[in-house]
């Protein structure tokens, strides 16, 4: 996956959307990118594009104004960041006015030059409640209450649920644009909207790639091992062990080698777990993402026997003079912490 490391915002717009309202509040200035708001913005961009759940997308091919008006931008075709974001929100507010369950919001628009070239950021901060001290004068006398403040904007801490950085459209690119479409947990579909950031605005389909595809296969296979390896914890640190070794080593892994490799001696299990692992979207051969890798595979935290946790970072579990991993031949294992000098209680 192409990650965006270096990011200098030039301009930026909000706009303030609630489908309560008549119109939306459209802005005819762009921001003062003074070093408060500065580093405000730069903070919630900086979490978007780290955020696990970043997806790559491309536009789909019939006509889309959201895809059209920021490629004229980018291109240079038009370079008014104020009337491209007024667009962008009048296109968002139709949509919300035909869901009133879309949460009110300030939308954010911003022109960056990154390390992956220039982009367009779309960030919808939808509202928290936040409160504030009132003063009142009773008899003369100062009563001092808290009340809520129903439009407050997402702090540096919070995460956004909606975002989108658009690339220039360029020929046999893998993808156009990064997003962040969070969805709101509830059994009523309808709640929150049902993907209307990606179809009905942005208009753009997920497509997979190497990041994805390398937290597909370590999860697929930690649900295979917890599913079948439930009473033999020697066989199931091999398991793991022998798939980690493989993520930092390789730069692709074939799921049918490692699946030999794993359970040579064991042919059912060998189709059991390829087949397993394959059935979740993946073909026999996936690219590494090694970027993913060495900061998941950073720390281990290990559950044991559902009443132990154990936070332990790669080097010190692979330290045999600090942690160790001792089979006792019956499919039980111990797990030695070696020569504590010094431990706190949390």
């Amino acid at each position: 996956m192409e990650y965006v490391n270096d990011i200098n915002i030039q301009e930026a717009v909000i706009h303030i959307l609630d489908s309560n309202s008549e119109e939306p509040i459209l802005n005819e200035y762009t921001l003062e990118l003074n070093e408060d708001i500065y580093k405000f913005l730069y903070r919630h961009m900086e979490k978007c594009l780290k955020d696990e759940e970043l997806k790559t997308a491309v536009f789909n091919p019939e006509r889309n104004i959201v895809k059209e008006i920021v490629q004229d931008y980018l291109n240079g075709i038009d370079k008014d960041i104020v009337s491209l974001s007024k667009e962008l929100a009048r296109q968002l507010f139709i949509i919300m006015k035909g869901n009133v369950n879309i949460p009110a919001c300030d939308l954010i628009v911003a022109s960056l030059i990154t390390d992956q070239g220039p982009l367009i950021a779309i960030l919808k901060m939808d509202y928290v409640k936040n409160f504030t001290h009132q003063v009142d004068f009773v008899d003369d006398k100062i009563g001092i209450g808290i009340v809520p403040q129903s439009a407050g904007l997402p702090g540096s801490s919070q995460r956004i649920q909606k975002a989108a950085f658009i690339k220039p459209i360029r020929e046999d690119q893998r993808f156009d644009l990064w997003v962040i479409d969070k969805q709101k947990k509830s059994k009523d579909d309808d709640e929150y909207g049902t993907n209307y950031f990606l179809n009905s605005f942005l208009g753009c389909t997920l497509v997979a790639n190497n990041r994805d595809m390398t937290k597909t296969f370590l999860k697929a296979a930690e649900t295979w091992t917890r599913s079948n390896v439930t009473e033999d914890a020697d066989k199931a640190e091999r398991i793991r062990t022998t798939i980690k070794s493989k993520l930092k080593e390789e730069d692709s892994i074939s799921i049918d080698d490692i699946s030999t490799q794993l359970f040579h001696e064991e042919p059912r299990a060998k189709e059991e777990f390829s087949m397993f692992v394959k059935g979740h979207g993946l073909e026999d051969e996936i690219a590494v993402d090694k970027m993913w890798v060495e900061k998941k595979l950073k720390r281990v935290r290990l559950k044991i026997d559902k009443s132990i946790d154990l936070y332990i970072d790669e080097e010190t579990y692979h330290d045999p003079s600090r942690f160790e991993i001792q089979r006792n031949g019956d499919g039980s294992i111990n797990m030695i912490i070696k020569h504590v000098i010094n431990y706190i209680e949390k």
